[in-house]
């Protein structure tokens, strides 16, 4: 029986809940997105856990197709950012600016990066862009 997307992907979130291995759900987000190449969740999914591996470069390309397809999601733009950052990328400010809007006028989606920033150091606890991305959103 072939899964639906919908039911892949809600699948892989859950295994990454659990604390599977990054290295084991990259395959299944990328086969999300090969099959839903318009979603820009799985696309967001797969940019973290490249940023997770230190797939840099990798991360940046994925990062910026899920800010295409969705650019008032904070989390792709966090995303965004953090390879920018790992990839020496110039243009951060106005991306942490536009975040900054966005969650300010959107506070359950603050509480969601603000747990997806510590998330992020508990997994990768020596992340120093990371930390910087989290300075920035959430130091007033």
């Amino acid at each position: 029986m072939i899964q639906t997307v919908e039911a892949l992907f809600d699948q892989a979130i859950e295994r990454y809940k659990s604390g599977e291995s990054v290295d084991a759900l990259i395959p299944v987000f990328k086969e999300v997105c090969d099959r839903a190449p318009k979603s820009s969740p799985a696309w967001t999914c797969l940019a973290w856990l490249y940023l997770l591996t230190d797939k840099s470069n990798q991360a940046l390309k994925v990062a910026q197709k899920a800010v295409k397809l969705n650019p008032q999601d904070p989390q792709a733009r966090v995303n965004l950012v953090l390879a920018m950052l790992e990839t020496g990328q110039k243009g951060v400010r106005q991306h942490i600016e536009l975040i900054q809007q966005i969650i300010t006028a959107a506070p359950e989606l603050q509480d969601e990066i603000r747990q997806n920033c510590v998330d992020g150091l508990n997994r990768k606890p020596d992340w120093p862009n990371l930390a910087r991305v989290q300075a920035w959103l959430f130091s007033n």
